[in-house]
């Protein structure tokens, strides 16, 4: 989570060209999760907010989604597996 869409933009082609998401989530992310590098662990639907539900239930997994806007700020979401 970070506070600019144009931020969020800028990781995400940092990704896009090879970086960590994880490493970039430790050094830029104002979330808690931040510090484990994005890692939110295992969640079911309803238990995130709204925008995250929309994106985590229908994203391919392995791939960044984003910049997606919350009340919180912007993130850039990667699904690393799904329990269907």
């Amino acid at each position: 989570m970070v506070a600019s869409e144009e931020q969020a933009s800028e990781l995400k082609a940092q990704i896009a060209a090879g970086a960590d998401f994880a490493e970039l989530a430790k050094q830029h992310s104002t979330c808690p999760s931040g510090r484990q590098g994005g890692d939110l662990g295992t969640f079911g639907p309803g238990q995130m907010v709204k925008e995250f539900d929309q994106v985590v239930f229908s994203a391919p997994v392995g791939t960044v989604q984003g910049p997606v806007k919350t009340q919180f700020g912007f993130h850039l979401l990667e699904v690393t597996s799904r329990e269907d």
